[in-house]
């Protein structure tokens, strides 16, 4: 019921984006101690949440957090307090990291709080923010018990895997991630890369000269391109992994690293985005400056020769998870903040 509701979290744009998977992963998590829904178009059925109209007859009974992480979202939550007179306590998460226009820093002065996923983006916003990194389903993200059978099951080679997954495109860097794997794989006759995501169509042209490359290097045949796969098959594309690249030159958060991590495996990745807040540089992975393949590859040289640190570094990975990285973990501090702000509207 309309009454019973103490957090909204807007979704007001209806192409998939990671704050809409942020959403779809985090509200059912917090919603088994909060009443909590979402609102939006496109949004699933299974997901708790009420159309946008309803809101403007949410009633006046109690005061509201709204989560907004857009600025339309921060928007709306401002509109719905100051002009339909809805009780509402307004939060903003920001992932950003680079200055804000001039328009967003107005937008976040009127937040009555404000999160950042990360030390970084933290470090961009003008007032006082509490540092709230994202979480991963630890259950779902689990070390594989039979790598061989999952590799088989799934079609994937067996021998060293070293994957790289994430839409295909100069952003993330997998140009970089194919220029390491030129330099490496020649070294390692038993390792091969896995390059798995979609490509929209301004990028196909990307795609397709990265495919040249490989052909041309005379490696097609252990560099596999593959497309975009459904999320019931995530968790077994990262546990079928020895090592996984996030090569990013820019990146808001990047949650691929905390799910390779939760699945057991270490990390090579780029200094962009929380990757030098999850990742624990010489045992649970390595942090490389952007764009340094030539740092890219000895990390991955270095791992691909020492099949013991692999082992090592991969338990440490899934222990970093479980030690404060899990989806309940960032629920949990996100329903303590929400009830703060209850408590003082």
């Amino acid at each position: 019921m309309m009454r019973n509701i103490d957090v909204i979290a807007p979704n007001f744009k209806r192409r998939f984006s990671g704050v809409t998977s942020t959403i779809l992963r985090l509200v059912p998590v917090q919603a088994r101690d909060i009443d909590i829904v979402a609102t939006g178009p496109g949004l699933p059925d299974h997901l708790p949440h009420v159309s946008v109209w309803r809101l403007l007859f949410l009633p006046r009974d109690r005061w509201r957090v709204w989560h907004a992480r857009r600025n339309t979202e921060m928007l709306g939550g401002l509109i719905l307090r100051y002009i339909f007179r809805r009780r509402l306590r307004l939060l903003f998460t920001s992932a950003a990291q680079r200055r804000h226009s001039g328009y967003t820093r107005w937008l976040i002065r009127r937040m009555d709080a404000v999160v950042a996923t990360s030390t970084r983006a933290a470090a961009f916003l003008e007032r006082d923010a509490q540092v709230i990194m994202h979480g991963v389903d630890a259950d779902s993200f689990a070390p594989a018990t039979d790598r061989t059978a999952i590799r088989a099951q799934l079609g994937l080679p067996d021998g060293v895997l070293i994957g790289c997954y994430g839409r295909v495109r100069h952003q993330k860097g997998v140009d970089l991630f194919i220029e390491t794997l030129l330099r490496v794989l020649p070294d390692h006759a038993d390792a091969h890369g896995i390059v798995m995501g979609r490509t929209t169509e301004q990028h196909a042209g990307f795609t397709a000269a990265l495919k040249a490359r490989v052909a041309e290097a005379g490696l097609s045949g252990r560099v596999h391109f593959l497309d975009e796969k459904p999320l019931e098959e995530l968790a077994d594309r990262f546990r079928a992994l020895d090592i996984y690249v996030a090569p990013q030159r820019w990146e808001g958060f990047g949650l691929t690293p905390l799910e390779a991590m939760s699945s057991g495996v270490p990390v090579v990745a780029t200094r962009v985005g929380a990757f030098e807040d999850l990742i624990a540089d010489g045992e649970t992975g390595n942090l490389v400056e952007i764009e340094d393949v030539d740092a890219m590859a000895a990390a991955l040289h270095d791992l691909l020769a020492d099949p013991a640190k692999r082992a090592t570094w991969a338990q440490a990975a899934r222990a970093r998870v479980l030690a404060g990285f899990r989806i309940e973990d960032e629920a949990a501090t996100l329903i303590a903040l929400y009830r703060r702000l209850l408590a003082a509207a």
